[in-house]
């Protein structure tokens, strides 16, 4: 969120401008590899950059490579987007007609797209958000039957950061153009560990191994799950139980050794559909108080009217600590608004049976949690605000994306030093929550049963899919429905669920929908009524209920937005 307007600086981004096209784009991530025959090969030259952009053509000056970060080898490409230019980097592929090819690359940073056109048959692409550490993109494509070369490319996306990739490859029978060698079995992962548990899961973690494009997971000796990422979360286990865990790596070559094992154990069985929370009600309204003047109304936590039932103090700010986040109240931007006085307003609000949370993210908290120190960091750092201020918790609300593995390290270390009565909320952008493979949608699952509610935020988003597959415009109760809709399908708890909109047309770049719109969504998802023209397979009377930016824009509007969802949110049975 900007402290500089009224537009959350996370919806700022050029996603706003995306067309469903692009969102139906999502629709091709996720594809099955096809397996390589024994006489294929990597026909793309130089893909692991370890010869500078030998073969690689890039935009303008956009392209580059580095020595760090790499997944495999000495190199890989970064390539960074401005203005116009998206950071496009092609090579031209010789391929044999009426083939089929597996087309993969490892990637890292920002947005990321890897495609081929000229095909002869269908082009395709795969994409994936910001990701701060490798994950695999991957797809197929066949030639037609004239083809002799396509065109392999990889792109960012417009005034985003920049992406790496590396390993990029195109295998399938010899075209004849002298690409890489055929793979070797890759050797076996090292650096297993667990990194968190729940009563019925355990995650795991493991470091990269050069070469492969998989890993199999194993409990117990016997293979449960495939992945391409080097992380994994084992469900459906057994509470207060321990389970022994191996992992191996594979490509087209075979499959590796397997790693050295660990163990897991489950926690003890929690309650209900898991969720922190200590005693909120069932149906809460969320709203975001604002620790800067940027032109809305200026508050003291004190003016928040009751109808907000968390409320997240925006924003913590980073440190030079890797991970660690501080916190300073703007006196002199709120009118003299003391520490003491914020304090005393806190625990007034708790006598109220309100809760009162820190924000972490924002224009100013970009905050980088990339290896166990960070997480460790972050928990302490965030702990001791909870002790110097009587925070009740924390909210997530990262700019630049974040490591599913160890921002679940994190909040669990948090969790296990605040206890049960601990608030997790996290306001993730529409993109974040298309699909369950994305960091934001992982850790909302890693920490399902300490988590209390997700409140996406359905603003300065553009076209999204539903949960249907068909693509909803920003701005109607389809948008809000459909879109939750993933969330509820894809794991989440109904109480662990909320929608997040702007106080005002002030308060976001685009999305604002009347809160007449709000109820409305909000009915169709716990009853069944006042849908458009989608509605939902089943209904959900356990929603947690909906999410502001800000408190204090709802206070330059006169409280329109909080007077009528609050008083709806609060009367849902």
């Amino acid at each position: 969120m900007d402290r500089a307007s009224g537009i959350p600086g996370p919806r700022r981004r050029r996603i706003a401008t995306w067309s469903a096209a692009t969102a139906l784009a999502l629709s091709v991530a996720g594809l099955a590899t096809t397996p390589a025959s024994a006489a294929d090969v990597n026909n793309v030259k130089n893909a692991g950059y370890e010869s500078g952009l030998a073969g690689w053509t890039c935009t303008a000056a956009s392209g580059t490579t580095v020595s760090s970060p790499v997944h495999s080898g000495s190199a890989a490409l970064k390539a960074t987007p401005a203005g116009q230019d998206n950071a496009q980097c092609t090579q031209s592929v010789a391929v044999k007609p009426n083939s089929t090819y597996t087309l993969s690359a490892w990637v890292q940073g920002g947005y990321s797209y890897l495609g081929v056109t000229g095909t002869g048959t269908t082009d395709v692409s795969t994409w994936t958000p910001d990701s701060s550490s490798w994950k695999q993109l991957s797809t197929t494509f066949t030639t037609g039957a004239s083809t002799t070369s396509v065109t392999v490319y990889t792109h960012g996306w417009y005034g985003q950061a920049a992406y790496y990739a590396d390993d990029v490859s195109v295998y399938g029978p010899d075209g004849g153009g002298g690409g890489d060698p055929a793979p070797t079995v890759p050797s076996a992962p090292g650096g297993l560990s667990v990194s968190g548990t729940t009563s019925s899961s355990v995650s795991l973690s493991w470091a990269a191994v050069s070469g492969a494009t998989g890993y199999n997971v194993y409990r117990d000796g016997t293979k449960v799950t495939a992945v391409t990422g080097t992380s994994a979360t084992v469900t459906g286990l057994s509470a207060s139980t321990s389970y022994s865990f191996q992992v191996t790596a594979t490509n087209s070559a075979g499959e590796s050794a397997k790693s050295a094992t660990v163990t897991g154990t489950t926690t003890a069985t929690g309650g209900g559909g898991g969720g922190g929370g200590g005693t909120l009600p069932k149906h809460a309204v969320t709203g975001y108080w604002q620790n800067f003047n940027n032109g809305a109304t200026v508050q003291k936590l004190s003016d928040v009217p009751a109808s907000y039932d968390i409320i997240a103090v925006a924003f913590a700010d980073a440190t030079t600590t890797p991970g660690a986040v501080s916190f300073n109240l703007d006196s002199a931007g709120l009118g003299g608004y003391t520490v003491d006085q914020f304090k005393a307003d806190i625990k007034a609000k708790q006598a109220a049976g309100k809760k009162v949370i820190v924000s972490i993210g924002g224009q100013n908290g970009t905050v980088s949690i990339s290896d166990s120190t960070s997480a460790a960091n972050f928990a302490n750092s965030v702990w001791s605000l909870m002790q110097t201020y009587g925070f009740d918790g924390v909210d997530i609300d990262l700019e630049n994306g974040l490591n599913a593995t160890y921002m679940t390290q994190a909040l669990r270390s948090l969790s296990s030093k605040a206890g049960s009565s601990l608030i997790i909320t996290m306001a993730p952008q529409t993109i974040d929550m298309q699909s369950t493979s994305n960091s934001y949608f992982q850790t909302a699952l890693n920490i399902k049963d300490i988590l209390t509610v997700v409140n996406m935020q359905y603003y300065n988003s553009g076209s999204m899919l539903g949960c249907d597959g068909k693509v909803y415009s920003q701005g109607s109760v389809d948008f809000l429905t459909a879109l939750a809709c993933i969330q509820l399908q894809g794991g989440l708890s109904p109480s662990q669920v909320g929608l997040g909109l702007p106080a005002s047309t002030s308060a976001a770049g685009s999305g604002y929908v009347s809160p007449t719109v709000v109820n409305n969504a909000l009915d169709c998802l716990a009853k069944g009524t006042g849908c458009g023209s989608f509605k939902p397979a089943r209904t959900y009377p356990d929603l947690r209920g909906a999410m502001t930016w800000s408190t204090n824009w709802d206070a330059t509007s006169g409280n329109a937005w909080s007077g009528s969802v609050g008083a709806h949110v609060h009367g849902m049975p």
